[in-house]
């Protein structure tokens, strides 16, 4: 059936690989991981004979596991322990945002038990299937953290002392051992290992997401998985707590109240809810810095909307919203970061996510300051406008409904359905 005139349809693939792109970001100087996890779990799927649709379960599972990663410590923790003892939560999390989401619900279970030994997988009520695809991803896991230093170097030559801590130290008690035998066969071809080195999976992946997963997102999805990003962004940070959530918030208020129909205010709460994306990439103190940046600090963080961008164009379907999320710190003036755009090329819809970013950011707490009064957030925006860098008739539609904006931007006003889907977010796992 063919979509309706401006109606959004969005494959879920694509949105898995955009999913895995972002949580990546998290390991600043590893930015594959999790598409090396997928590619290895492929290949002992296959080696064991996997159906075509239980290849592609493990490749999508391999890519979603660390969803529940936001900051760059937990991540750093996860690579330098191999059984660290708080990674269960981040597999609670990973569970607790997918569980509810209908499209990936499947893959919830698997992520919250794919840091259990495999002898504990048993204490659990847990389907075969889902014991087995939880192992075979922390399998995969182990296997690319060990690799990880040996990439570009030696990982020929290291491939056998890999093996050999996998037989030795964890078979049967941290892994099934007939996955760990079927890895053993998979880990003899070269090919495998030259496979997982960084020009060749990025191939691999660009490959697997040539292929459709045949579940379509409609626009009430797409907003649904949107919050799920900008949760696990907001969680990186205390002091951005929310954040997303509240420009998404602004943003579709200011919207209708501009007169958009009601399908391009969701796309627009949309992109307020994915224009952060690009800061998980960010440096956790940068973000936390409870003074003003320095020249260094300052140019890694007007990095992220760039990352934003690129996240979200290769989705067939977003790249509208790409460019409204990815140009919320661009100015008329040509000022801002990090296109530069002409005033002519600044929709109104990148300018309504523009007022909306500055608003909530200053009424929010931050490192370096207490958030402000609506009369200071006024004047702030006044001289935005005088300067050139905020679009005045939008800042103006704010001013008139002065009241309300600052409601919305300190998440007093709790009618949004944002916020209810956002509160099931924050519940914990019931498995």
């Amino acid at each position: 059936m063919q979509p309706k005139q401006n109606e959004l349809i969005v494959d879920l693939r694509q949105m898995i690989l955009a999913i895995e792109t972002a949580i990546s970001l998290v390991g600043m100087n590893d930015t594959n991981h999790g598409k090396r996890v997928g590619y290895i779990a492929c290949q002992i799927g296959k080696q064991l004979g996997f159906s075509d649709a239980d290849i592609q379960y493990a490749f999508e599972l391999g890519m979603l596991h660390d969803c529940g990663v936001s900051t760059n410590q937990m991540h750093a923790n996860l690579v330098n322990y191999f059984d660290w003892n708080d990674a269960h939560i981040h597999c609670e999390i990973g569970y607790r945002i997918l569980k509810n989401f209908e499209p990936l619900a499947k893959f919830a279970v698997p992520i919250l038990y794919h840091h259990t030994p495999y002898p504990n997988l048993a204490n659990h009520q847990l389907s075969i299937y889902d014991a087995r695809m939880a192992n075979l991803i922390f399998l995969s896991d182990r296997v690319d953290i060990l690799s990880a230093t040996h990439y570009k170097t030696d990982i020929l030559l290291a491939r056998n002392n890999i093996l050999q801590t996998i037989i030795g130290q964890y078979n049967n008690t941290y892994f099934d051992p007939e996955l760990v035998k079927t890895f053993e066969v998979v880990q003899r071809s070269e090919a495998f290992w030259i496979g997982l080195e960084d020009r060749h999976i990025v191939r691999y992946v660009w490959d697997m997401g040539l292929i459709s997963n045949n579940q379509p997102l409609n626009l009430q999805q797409l907003k649904q998985l949107s919050l799920i990003l900008s949760y696990i962004v907001d969680q990186k940070s205390p002091f951005t707590a929310q954040h997303s959530l509240r420009v998404a918030n602004l943003a579709s208020y200011l919207a209708h109240n501009y007169g958009f129909l009601e399908n391009q205010c969701k796309k627009i709460e949309i992109a307020g809810l994915l224009h952060d994306l690009g800061k998980l990439h960010t440096p956790d103190p940068i973000l936390e810095k409870p003074g003003p940046l320095d020249e260094v600090e300052r140019s890694i963080m007007n990095q992220h909307s760039y990352e934003t961008y690129e996240i979200l164009r290769h989705i067939h379907g977003l790249e509208e919203i790409a460019s409204w999320a990815a140009f919320h710190h661009e100015c008329l003036n040509g000022g801002g970061y990090p296109f530069h755009p002409q005033e002519r090329d600044l929709s109104t819809e990148a300018r309504i996510i523009a007022v909306a970013d500055v608003f909530q950011a200053l009424v929010q707490d931050r490192p370096y300051r207490q958030g402000m009064a609506l009369e200071q957030v006024l004047r702030v925006l006044d001289d935005q406008v005088r300067i050139g860098k905020l679009d005045k008739s939008i800042v103006d539609m704010a001013k008139q409904r002065a009241d309300q904006c600052f409601a919305v931007a300190k998440g007093l006003d709790t009618s949004f359905d944002l916020n209810q889907q956002y509160q099931n977010l924050l519940t914990t796992n019931d498995s």
